[in-house]
């Protein structure tokens, strides 16, 4: 299940992808039409600028924007970024130890298969889709 700080994150970067390029969009502005509180999203900006999605300017005319255009961003990178793996099972995380019961395990290629889905999925939505109502 995604949490709320992975859906938080990508509707903080849809608002930036709806907002004119380059310019940077104040935080409280933001939290405003996205109605989340500014204290929360500025936990979830945080992993967004460590993890060279947006970057953030101080002072006035200060805020966030977008490092790369809309349409580079995938929602699983931005998903990955703020939940982690998107791995369904302990096993396929990709730094899991090694199960023991790999070679007999009968789930497994389910598993396989779903996180193939899942990933695929995300990683083929793009910022620009969802700004742009393209889904």
């Amino acid at each position: 299940m995604i949490s709320t700080k992975g859906r938080y994150a990508i509707r903080f970067m849809i608002d930036l992808a709806e907002q004119p390029a380059g310019v940077p969009v104040p935080l409280d502005a933001t939290a405003a039409r996205q109605g989340i509180s500014k204290k929360y999203l500025e936990i979830v900006v945080k992993l967004l600028v460590k993890g060279d999605l947006v970057k953030g300017t101080s002072g006035k005319g200060g805020g966030y924007r977008l490092l790369r255009s809309p349409a580079a961003y995938t929602v699983g990178e931005i998903l990955e970024l703020t939940e982690g793996t998107l791995a369904s099972v302990a096993c396929l995380n990709g730094d899991a130890a090694p199960c023991p019961r790999r070679a007999v395990c009968k789930t497994l290629p389910m598993w396989t298969k779903f996180d193939a889905v899942v990933h695929d999925y995300f990683f083929g939505i793009t910022l620009a889709d969802l700004a742009e109502g393209r889904l």
